[in-house]
């Protein structure tokens, strides 16, 4: 309030990223399904260890008692520490999703920097002007996908102003969350991630076509109209279908815009115009 008092908030623009902080839990102390995998098949590849050299110990005629029963000592704790596990994991798949960690319960398995963290998500809206936090979460989910309607919400009424505009990076770009942010009167600015694996072979990516509003068309690379034709659907969402049948089919570029005759996406529609789908 003292912040709107002193006219702080006069932009009503935000930037919207999260952070993530280490919680006090040992990765050793969390557990995935994938985890639990790998520590089930350690154990177990350590008891038939341990098996086989008790069964060599067996078959010579030695007085290593002790060695035999240092053996047998190993393979307990083995079998009591599997079946330690084996509970764990009937309590892990009792969360939604699928994780448990023992020291701090609300902490998960994250990336960050291209290595895993057991920690927290953190979200922080800040103005543009004066670099303030207007807004913050501490969420335990790993990405960002799902954060941007929650806190643009947060930050508008921290900031008391009903046109918010908010910036956020590739990281929280999700259709239904602009939508709603839409249909809420906040204006936001997200880039659209590059998926696409068209420049690494060579091709021509959606950023290549330019999207005319007013006609409801594409301009392509070699500035030709493709006009709109219908809509599919493909994994319950619309794909807008867009394409030229006369300039594609005599297009001397069209190299670089179809995928090459091995990839598994259009592989048996080579002889069809081209289609360039916009997701609705």
């Amino acid at each position: 309030m003292l912040c709107r008092n002193l006219n702080l908030f006069a932009e009503s623009l935000v930037v919207i990223d999260g952070s993530k902080f280490k919680a006090v839990n040992a990765r050793e102390k969390n557990f995935t399904r994938a985890k639990m995998r790998k520590r089930l098949a350690q154990i177990e590849e350590s008891i038939d260890k341990y098996f086989s050299q008790l069964d060599n110990a067996d078959s010579h005629d030695t007085s290593e008692s002790d060695s035999a029963s240092q053996l047998q000592d190993k393979i307990t704790q083995l079998k009591a520490e599997m079946s330690r596990l084996k509970k764990l994991e009937t309590r892990m798949e009792k969360h939604p999703d699928k994780q448990v960690s023992l020291t701090d319960p609300d902490a998960r398995s994250m990336v960050t920097g291209g290595k895993g963290m057991v920690g927290y998500n953190t979200q922080a809206a800040v103005d543009c002007e004066h670099h303030l936090i207007v807004a913050h979460e501490v969420t335990n989910i790993g990405n960002d996908r799902g954060q941007l309607l929650s806190m643009a919400k947060k930050a508008r009424l921290s900031m008391g102003t009903e046109n918010l505009k908010v910036l956020a990076d590739r990281g929280y770009f999700k259709g239904e969350e602009i939508l709603a942010c839409d249909e809420a009167g906040i204006t936001t600015y997200v880039p659209e991630p590059l998926t696409s694996r068209s420049k690494k072979q060579g091709r021509f990516s959606k950023q290549d076509f330019q999207y005319l509003a007013e006609t409801n068309e594409y301009l392509c690379p070699a500035k030709q109209r493709l006009p709109w034709h219908y809509i599919v659907k493909e994994g319950g969402r619309d794909m807008h279908c867009y394409w030229n049948r006369a300039a594609c089919r005599d297009c001397s570029i069209k190299a670089h815009v179809r995928p090459p005759k091995n990839a598994e996406s259009n592989a048996g529609n080579m002889k069809r115009p081209l289609m360039l789908c916009n997701r609705d």
